[in-house]
């Protein structure tokens, strides 16, 4: 049984400080690299640990890759010259084709994003990311990107809480599944659990069809004081299962009425597909001490709500480039399940049927339309599952992969 390793390192933890960073730096989990990038990489988790009553995003920032020139002057109207380097990290394109999804659809869906504090460039930087990988142009001018406090206003808009990466990767990964959405980004005051879900209640009011929340925190005996908020019916509720294996499972993934997004290694195959998943070591996986098991969840060996439910790459070694310049390197590659949960939000809107998820249970009764991933798991030192499908992914439903991931829009 593998077991997830963290090693403190003095690398890291200097990358980690020239980024600004104040969480600790950790080898990145892994089985194995892939993507554009070789194995053995170092990411650090962009925020710190969740603390009581508050929520921590689950965005991963490698610290040993970075660069690529992209159209860093993409806001002013120029183009890329044509030597420029491609930023280093999967594209939209390769996200596409390793899910087999189309380059068209979702006009009409609005996918809002959920995160603590502002990030005041990320118009800007969302103009860079969009022309490098010649997305259609999606700003506040022509009416596709809206950003907003979490009391709907425009302004004020709350000081910034050290999430430039999050909201970053957030709006890059609704850009790469679905480039013709309009994207809302609702900006809580703080982390506190309350903020966050009081700004999913304003996500829905300023006309939200899918809801990203890349955020969580171990469930506890007053997580069910919020749950409510995550419950829209017409809406599809997404949340990140978390980044640190089999554990407690993380509020509000665990909620019944959102659809909680584990995560994979994606790595290029010589197979008709052309890619290989399997189960990222550090996707959060958990069975419920708190939340009832839904009627549509019927695993055998867990008695409450399972995570995950559904997945897609979320291991910064495999991961994609976004671009971020608050705290950031510019081009940077990233992981997390922050990643997978975001870019799921866009299949759904990509799909066009928000109505059909009030719950995931539309996707257990639809999983043949899924990439079924087998193989590689979530063990962590101390919560070793032995050899059961809470850790382990294994043909049909697991704990970190869930059902599996997008193959086409079939199961959506």
């Amino acid at each position: 049984m593998k077991t997830r390793i963290r090693i403190l390192t003095a690398l890291a933890a200097g990358a980690a400080a020239a980024l600004g960073l104040a969480a600790p730096a950790v080898a990145a989990p892994t089985h194995g690299g892939g993507g554009t990038k070789p194995s053995g990489g170092t990411s650090v988790a962009v925020c710190a640990a969740a603390t009581p009553g508050h929520a921590s995003c689950f965005a991963r920032l490698r610290t040993d890759v970075h660069g690529g020139s992209g159209v860093r002057g993409a806001a002013a109207g120029r183009s890329k010259p044509a030597n420029a380097a491609p930023p280093t990290g999967l594209s939209p394109a390769d996200l596409r084709a390793a899910y087999n999804l189309p380059s068209t659809g979702g006009a009409g869906q609005t996918v809002a994003i959920v995160d603590a504090g502002a990030e005041p460039n990320i118009e800007s930087d969302l103009a860079v990311y969009r022309a490098t990988y010649g997305l259609p142009a999606c700003t506040t001018a022509n009416g596709c990107f809206q950003v907003a406090n979490q009391r709907g206003a425009a302004s004020p808009l709350p000081p910034d809480q050290g999430w430039g990466v999050e909201i970053a990767l957030d709006v890059d990964m609704v850009s790469a599944a679905c480039p013709q959405c309009h994207i809302l980004l609702v900006e809580a005051d703080d982390a506190s659990n309350e903020n966050l879900a009081a700004s999913v209640d304003t996500a829905v009011a300023l006309g939200a069809t899918e809801v990203s929340n890349s955020y969580g925190g171990p469930e506890a005996s007053d997580s069910a004081q919020v749950a409510s908020h995550y419950s829209h019916p017409g809406v599809a509720i997404l949340a990140s299962t978390g980044d640190s294996g089999y554990q407690p499972a993380n509020a509000p993934a665990v909620y019944g009425s959102v659809i909680a997004v584990g995560g994979t290694t994606l790595t290029r195959a010589a197979t008709s597909r052309g890619w290989s998943e399997s189960a990222w070591s550090g996707a959060g996986s958990g069975c419920s001490a708190w939340f009832a098991k839904p009627a549509w969840q019927q695993d055998a060996n867990c008695p409450g709500r399972m995570t995950a439910d559904v997945s897609a790459d979320a291991d910064p070694n495999t991961g994609p480039a976004i671009y971020c310049t608050d705290g950031c390197p510019g081009w940077g590659v990233v992981g997390g399940t922050s990643v997978s949960s975001p870019f799921l939000a866009g299949v759904v809107a990509l799909a066009g049927h928000p109505g059909r998820f009030p719950d995931a249970s539309y996707l257990y009764a639809h999983a043949s339309g899924l990439n079924d991933v087998v193989g590689g798991n979530n063990s962590v030192s101390g919560m070793d599952c032995g050899g059961d499908y809470q850790c382990n992914a294994v043909a049909d439903y697991d704990g970190p992969t869930g059902l599996g991931t997008p193959n086409g829009l079939a199961a959506f």
